[in-house]
């Protein structure tokens, strides 16, 4: 259940849609169609799983192949169809959420094929942009909105939206939502979720130290298994870079904070907020950074909630706080990557480690602390690899577990 979370913030991701990738105008219909362009993407993963409370281990064999087809312009008019289809490739002992096998853990990457975009963008009003349809998108640093784009199957959203940007440096953006399509699915109970939702959003970049963003959410979810998740949540964010000195060295900030309520439907009545605040320092290939992050609880009632983030990039990648602990979560956490810089063979190759210590807002009891270890690639224009490893080792919330990945991938 922790993923029917996913719809509360679901509008948020309209606040950074970008304008269609063609620029280019067609002379009549069926140039804009047999001009435009055509992708197709590769990505197979190994993923396994061990967790204490599971007699069995989890292992998932899966090869995603993703079809993308884009339009040139025609009279302000432009085009996305994006066609997914994931598959096993003989491995089955896993849990994908739908296929019944609740002796092992969860590996949510169930077989599927669908369409995972399909939207019309009108260009023709200056510096504005009209959006309609299926979109998958992802705002700022995915922390609020992403695509859950490390399963196979992304989320996206059926959607109307737009976006002007008349005054320089400034993003505002309007939009309604309908209906969110989660990674697990059509043959998931919940694999769609009914909701009107409106969003205000603004974004502005003209500050010399940084960027700021300011956002407002109405959210009335219309299936009553998670009228619990309507909402009203406002927020403002900050981050930036600043040099040091004439070196290659520089700072990099970030602070955010957000208010939620409950709306509509809503049972339950509360109000929460919550706080980030981090910083670090950037020399050549090498990042270090120490943040801290507090998803506050309304005394134990109900917790400030994520749902429609990338949620495994951020409290770590053994993704035990998908959802917020009803006592809420603070994450303090330190993270080194290095990137091989110059012009060698080794160029690009990338190493990431980050822990993190967990624990309750309410009572301040401790969660647990985990060690995320992570080595990536790039190579040969077309080609990607990476491998991956998480150790979740509980203090009072869960359960041991680790997570571990091989990943390669193409792109065309």
């Amino acid at each position: 259940m922790r993923n029917i979370l996913l719809t509360s913030i679901a509008v948020l991701a309209l606040g950074n849609i970008a304008t269609p990738s063609f620029a280019e105008e067609a002379d009549s219909l069926s140039e804009a169609i047999t001009k435009g362009k055509a992708s197709l993407t590769f990505r197979y993963r190994a993923e396994g799983v061990e967790q204490v409370g599971f007699a069995k281990d989890a292992f998932a064999s899966t090869l995603r192949t993703r079809l993308k087809l884009s339009t040139l312009v025609y009279k302000g008019f432009s085009g996305v169809l994006e066609v997914d289809n994931v598959t096993n490739l003989g491995a089955t002992g896993f849990n994908s959420t739908v296929n019944g096998k609740t002796t092992f853990p969860v590996i949510a990457d169930p077989e599927i094929t669908e369409i995972n975009q399909a939207y019309l963008a009108y260009t023709g009003i200056e510096k504005t942009t009209l959006l309609a349809g299926r979109v998958a998108h992802n705002i700022g640093n995915q922390r609020f909105v992403g695509t859950v784009g490390w399963r196979q199957n992304d989320q996206t959203w059926d959607m109307a939206a737009m976006i002007n940007s008349s005054i320089p440096d400034l993003t505002i953006t309007g939009a309604y939502v309908w209906n969110v399509n989660r990674i697990f699915g059509n043959d998931h109970p919940f694999g769609d979720l009914d909701t009107n939702s409106f969003i205000f959003d603004a974004r502005y970049s003209g500050l010399p130290f940084g960027n700021l963003a300011a956002y407002a959410l109405v959210i009335d979810l219309n299936d009553p298994a998670v009228y619990g998740l309507s909402s009203k949540t406002y927020g403002l964010r900050f981050d930036g870079k600043q040099k040091i000195g004439n070196g290659n060295a520089s700072f990099i900030y970030e602070a955010e904070y957000a208010v939620q309520s409950d709306n509509a439907d809503n049972p339950t009545n509360f109000s929460t907020d919550y706080f980030l605040l981090s910083g670090g320092i950037v020399v050549g290939g090498l990042t270090a950074k120490i943040g801290f992050e507090q998803l506050g609880s309304d005394n134990g009632i109900a917790s400030f909630q994520t749902p429609l983030a990338t949620l495994h990039k951020f409290n770590g990648w053994a993704d035990k706080f998908l959802g917020t602990p009803v006592n809420g979560l603070e994450d303090l956490y330190f993270s080194l990557s290095y990137k091989v810089q110059g012009d060698g063979a080794m160029k690009g190759l990338k190493f990431d480690a980050i822990y993190h210590d967990f624990s309750a807002d309410v009572g301040n009891g401790s969660y647990g602390t985990e060690v995320d270890l992570q080595v990536s690639k790039k190579f040969m224009e077309h080609y990607s690899f990476g491998l991956k490893y998480a150790n979740y080792q509980a203090d009072g919330f869960g359960s041991d577990t680790q997570k571990y990945w091989f990943s390669l991938g193409a792109a065309f």
